[in-house]
């Protein structure tokens, strides 16, 4: 049985009639073997089963094998397609797609830190090239993945950021590369839709938990995971007042189909859920579901007098435009995503 099949009936109970528009379809997505990817995947093949879309997806990776192996329960099935290739410049693959996702490019930490010039040409050159093999198979609709990032640093009097904020990252700043890659995305979906007509909507993607989550990655609520299972104690690397929030990773496939489909082209909408906590909280929070209980360890010392750190979004309109929600809480995020590493051990 799929570890994840309540899951999945979740998100086909909320997106059952977006389907319609991708019965028959062929769907182009690049980034389809990350976080985001797999649960597009998952969603998008349970659906086709349920729903008899006899629709395909054709997933573009540098490593077919590597993915072959690493999910085999996803590529195994006839409705799946790899394509070999590099996001900057695959050789475009024949036919027609009605709908591409363009999801490449992990938020990853360390390459931004050690390789910004490749974080922003992978991010920048990638998205270009995708928009051209979007015009050339006269794809009907583009999602760009984007981030929160887009905003830069959330100015600690804002609880929320909105899809009107009008800050950026700092450009003279080189870790800034990630951030300033996604406006960029997006400033390339904008000329697209402009002279080649291209239906673009972006999801600005904040943080997220759930299977397939790395857990040895730059993400915290992760490595709590992964120390938790490990038997303790979970490590806070900081003084643990940092504001983050925490979307599942099947209400994150319900907003993403959800923009792709409904969303207006050329309309940011962020993805997230609103509900703050501190990286502190999120620890004891994570340690609470284990039985028994681990312990929790904060390296450094609050310093009141420093500012607060945020990164929490406001998520109006995908709620007020798309009737998008934060159906599952964080405490079933967490003992879902333990459920599923712990079966994943097995």
């Amino acid at each position: 049985m799929n570890p994840l099949a309540a899951d999945l009936d979740h998100v086909l109970n909320h997106t059952r009639d977006l389907w319609d528009e991708l019965r028959g379809a062929r769907i182009f997505i690049t980034g389809g073997t990350g976080f985001f990817g797999c649960w597009l995947l998952e969603s998008f093949l349970w659906a086709n089963y349920k729903l008899d879309l006899k629709a395909r997806a054709v997933i573009l990776t540098r490593q077919p094998d590597a993915v072959r192996q690493a999910l085999p329960h996803l590529m195994l099935d006839p409705a799946i397609t790899l394509h070999q290739g590099d996001v900057r410049n695959f050789e475009f693959p024949k036919g027609e797609y009605s709908h591409i996702i363009h999801a490449a490019t992990d938020a990853s930490a360390k390459l931004n830190n050690e390789n910004p010039l490749l974080m922003l040409d992978t991010i920048i050159a990638g998205t270009r090239h995708t928009l051209d093999f979007a015009v050339h198979c006269k794809a009907e609709k583009f999602l760009l993945a984007s981030s929160g990032a887009v905003y830069g640093k959330q100015p600690s009097d804002r609880t929320h950021i909105p899809e009107d904020y009008m800050g950026a990252p700092d450009s003279l700043d080189p870790r800034s590369a990630y951030g300033i890659g996604k406006r960029t995305a997006e400033q390339l979906c904008a000329l697209y839709a402009k002279q080649h007509g291209v239906h673009s909507t972006i999801a600005r993607c904040f943080a997220f938990v759930g299977p397939y989550l790395p857990l040895d990655a730059h993400f915290a609520i992760g490595n709590f995971i992964r120390d938790g299972l490990n038997g303790g104690p979970i490590n806070v690397q900081g003084d643990g007042t940092l504001l983050r929030s925490y979307l599942y990773g099947a209400d994150l496939a319900i907003w993403l189909w959800t923009i792709m489909v409904n969303g207006q082209s050329l309309r940011a909408y962020n993805v997230g859920s609103e509900v703050s906590l501190s990286i502190a909280e999120v620890a004891k929070k994570v340690a609470e579901q284990f039985n028994p209980n681990v312990t929790v360890e904060i390296r450094e010392v609050p310093n009141s007098k420093k500012p607060v750190e945020r990164y929490v979004p406001s998520t109006r309109c995908a709620k007020n435009e798309l009737g998008l929600n934060t159906w599952i809480s964080l405490l079933d995020s967490i003992d879902r995503t333990i459920f599923f590493e712990t079966r994943r051990k097995l």
